[in-house]
């Protein structure tokens, strides 16, 4: 196929949520044809699966420019964009009106197994660049199909990938066979029969970011309702418990996420939960009335605890991909060009730098991974930045390349400066030259039980830097 031909071809994107459908609508503007294949039965599965969480950026930064103004013509009107709204509310009121405008550009229920290039493995080096991509599709009705695009944007995202109960980044032993106490979602807890499950037992929730915040402040929320007596959680930390243990709070730009952070403070002080520190989970083992008892990587082993709310991230599925000429950082599995400017261990202050199509591209010329897919294994992705970068990259295959380098983007701080660091050790104590030592892993309970002194020195640590190896 000729180089003439291929650009009549379409683009493939892969998944229909916030970043693929705005993927979309950029390349609309640009006058090149989307096909979005989405492997859920609807427009934004994935968000649809966690409606019941509210989001910490307002309607104002999560509706794309694009996406609005081809929404526009239908007398769709953006939400208050001070307001802020659940997963709920995006998928309906924005996502699904959206995907509609885009008509049969989108197709549902449409899982991409595999992608290449026509007629070229992944070692096939001739006349490589001159082939369209090759995308195989596989559709709920059993039927097969083979898609022929000029290019690829995959904004399929990392929802079907959590991250597993064990602290090596492998799933703890017999972890699978407690599937059945074990969720790696925020429960959505005004279910009724989602909160008997919870309503008086004891929870351990195994993360240290938002997700884990958001559920640790339902856990307590459900502890104070009428149903909820005897309600308990277990916060299961790799690391101590230091000044940035809650997150920004009142210094995060984005003040719905600082309030995640005291939420889950406050259910700590407050007596709901506990806080293991230190523990890396190795095995989940059952006592004899079948509950289940954590396992560290150290010995100890946890009370026993009725469910298990695991949050610790999540991680790209590159297995469809497997056939393309990928450059991935061997850590994060993000771009090696945007691996850098994402890396945890340095940025988790709003330092992120704008990056477009040039940070995102791959040796395999006319393949994109977007969105939440391209942060690999990296946290704190926001939507905002996703709409960037598929404007960049919109734009760079149309080749409009001054429109595609002209990225410019400025992400809220979380006030929490430093990095995240990927070495999940227990925190050290901070002293004020900034030097190190390494308490040995304790249990804490902040509140009435712990005087006031003790619980300030827990929850905050002065200024300085501390080794992590």
């Amino acid at each position: 196929m000729n180089a003439s031909a291929t650009t009549e071809l379409p683009v493939v994107v892969i998944g229909a949520g916030p970043a693929g459908l705005a993927a979309a609508a950029h390349l609309v503007d640009q006058g090149i044809e989307p096909l979005v294949l989405e492997a859920g039965p609807t427009a934004g599965t994935a968000v649809r699966e966690w409606s019941h969480v509210r989001l910490f950026s307002t309607w104002g930064e999560v509706v794309d420019p694009a996406a609005e103004k081809l929404l526009a013509p239908t007398g769709w009107t953006r939400p208050d964009p001070v307001t802020y709204p659940s997963g709920g509310d995006w998928a309906e009121l924005y996502l699904q009106p959206l995907a509609d405008v885009l008509g049969e550009r989108v197709r549902t229920g449409a899982t991409v197994t595999g992608v290449s290039r026509a007629g070229r493995d992944r070692i096939v080096d001739a006349d490589r660049e001159q082939q369209p991509f090759v995308v195989h599709v596989a559709y709920a009705d059993g039927h097969e199909e083979r898609v022929f695009a000029r290019a690829v944007i995959d904004a399929s995202g990392t929802w079907a990938t959590p991250g597993p109960a064990g602290g090596s980044g492998l799933p703890a032993l017999g972890e699978k066979a407690a599937a059945d106490r074990i969720t790696y979602r925020v429960p959505d807890l005004k279910d009724p029969a989602v909160r008997a499950r919870y309503a008086g037992r004891r929870t351990a929730v195994i993360g240290s970011g938002a997700s884990a915040f958001t559920a640790l402040a339902h856990l307590a929320d459900l502890a104070e309702s009428d149903d909820g007596a005897g309600t308990r959680g277990v916060w299961i930390l790799r690391r101590g418990i230091s000044g940035s243990t809650f997150g920004g709070g009142d210094a995060d730009r984005l003040p719905a996420r600082g309030a995640l952070g005291l939420a889950a403070k406050a259910a700590v002080d407050e007596g709901h939960a506990d806080a293991v520190t230190g523990f890396r989970t190795e095995a989940i083992d059952r006592d004899t009335d079948g509950r289940l008892v954590l396992v560290g990587e150290d010995g100890r082993r946890l009370e026993p605890v009725d469910e298990v709310i695991v949050l610790t991230g999540f991680r790209p599925d590159l297995s469809f991909l497997d056939e393309l000429r990928l450059g991935l950082d061997e850590r994060l599995q993000a771009p090696v060009a945007l691996a850098p400017l994402i890396d945890p261990n340095q940025h988790s202050c709003g330092t992120v730098h704008p990056h477009g199509h040039r940070e995102l591209s791959h040796p395999e010329q006319g393949v994109y991974l977007v969105g939440m897919k391209s942060y690999g294994r990296a946290p704190t992705f926001l939507a905002m930045t996703g709409y960037e970068q598929v404007r960049s990259v919109a734009a760079a295959i149309a080749g409009d390349l001054e429109s595609a380098d002209r990225v410019e983007l400025t992400l809220p701080e979380t006030g929490v400066c430093g990095g995240a660091g990927l070495f999940d050790a227990p925190d050290a104590a901070e002293a004020d030259g900034g030097g190190c030592c390494a308490p040995a892993p304790q249990l804490v309970q902040l509140g009435a039980l712990t005087p006031a002194g003790a619980a300030a020195e827990q929850t905050q640590a002065p200024a300085g830097g501390c080794c992590g190896s």
